[in-house]
């Protein structure tokens, strides 16, 4: 499928090519890879549900663009608007998201704010949520090539509703993170409290 994938310059001004050439040069192959599993994914999943498949797309291929960033690479976008100097403390795993939307700006001219949230915000959520961030979100989780307890019961809740997937995914990403005694982001309880709060007001 991801062969006959072309983006239009509405969104970015590069072309796929051009981020396809990028990423190959700046990522391991295992992890280039996963870019476009969840290039794919984030696309059948937009189809699906009748939501712009081209920025999920985008978002999707450039979401770990900087998973295998330096910190020092990091510390050179500390101009960039939203930079916050906790990332250091919290490690790749929070900051390669907001390194590779600002860096889809910087060197792909990534022009599209949806875009750039899905990207910035795939590993802690959104309290804003869109559905380019939802649909980032779950393609980087459930991917085909994801294989681990749970996977199945989000890729299950996926084909009932994007909604009951997010739920699932906010949930196990805090429950993994206490289960193995690591602490967590603000953030991703900020984003966890919103959703709660959210979901309580429309039961």
């Amino acid at each position: 499928m991801t062969k006959e994938i072309n983006y239009s310059h509405k969104y970015i001004v590069a072309s796929r090519e051009d981020l396809i050439k990028a990423l190959k040069n700046n990522l391991s192959k295992d992890r280039f890879e996963h870019c476009l599993r969840v290039e794919s994914t984030a696309i059948e999943l937009a189809q699906k549900y009748q939501l712009n498949w081209e920025r999920a797309g985008i978002a999707g291929l450039l979401h770990d663009y900087a998973k295998e960033d330096s910190l020092e690479t990091l510390k050179t976008y500390a101009h960039f608007p939203g930079f916050d100097e906790e990332w250091v403390n919290y490690g790749n795993a929070i900051w390669h998201g907001p390194l590779a939307a600002m860096k889809a700006v910087d060197e792909f001219g990534l022009h599209d704010l949806e875009i750039y949230y899905a990207i910035y915000k795939h590993t802690t959520g959104s309290i804003d949520w869109t559905d380019t961030a939802k649909l980032v979100f779950l393609a980087d989780y459930m991917e085909p090539g994801r294989d681990f307890p749970g996977v199945d019961q989000a890729r299950n809740l996926t084909e009932k509703s994007i909604d009951l997937a997010v739920d699932y995914k906010i949930k196990q990403n805090l429950k993994h993170l206490i289960e193995k005694g690591q602490s967590i982001y603000p953030e991703s309880l900020a984003v966890y409290n919103a959703w709660i709060n959210k979901k309580g007001k429309s039961e």
